[in-house]
């Protein structure tokens, strides 16, 4: 069993809610009340995502580096 790592990016909406995204994979993300069940969702969602490219035996592909932007516009 090997150990994967992905970056997490968690934002607010309008309603509170929290939406937790894997940008590495596309489709991967939750929702949740707090910033924790978001996450603990998420983590969920890229089991699953991993588990099923491994049973397709296509690969996973994961991130060299992230960085943070600033834009002023």
């Amino acid at each position: 069993m090997r150990n994967y790592q992905f970056t997490a990016i968690v934002q607010q909406d309008e309603e509170g809610n929290y939406l937790a995204i894997c940008p590495a994979l596309q489709g991967c993300y939750a929702e949740g009340e707090t910033v924790e069940e978001a996450l603990t969702y998420l983590r969920d969602v890229i089991q699953l995502h991993v588990e099923d490219r491994q049973a397709r035996h296509e690969p996973i592909y994961e991130e060299l580096f992230s960085e943070r932007l600033i834009v002023a516009a």
